[in-house]
């Protein structure tokens, strides 16, 4: 990332743009076909990692955003 994991937590902005990266990610994975498991559990692993935790609800909803685009 851009070194934010040494800086602490992640102000709102800087927080849309990680979790905006990530669902990117995440959504080009799911097309090669690297990511087989639940979406929202893949998701929600990722932004942990990065340090971001999201409301179960917001979760559900970019997970399902993900699966609708990639069905498509």
């Amino acid at each position: 990332m851009t070194g934010s994991e040494d800086s602490g937590p992640v102000d709102d902005e800087d927080q849309e743009d990680v979790v905006e990266h990530v669902v990117h990610d995440v959504r080009d994975e799911i097309r090669q076909g690297h990511v087989t498991d639940d979406v929202s559990h893949v998701l929600e692993e990722r932004l942990h990692e990065v340090g971001v935790d999201l409301r179960p609800e917001r979760l559900d909803d970019l997970a399902e955003d993900i699966e609708n685009d990639v069905s498509t």
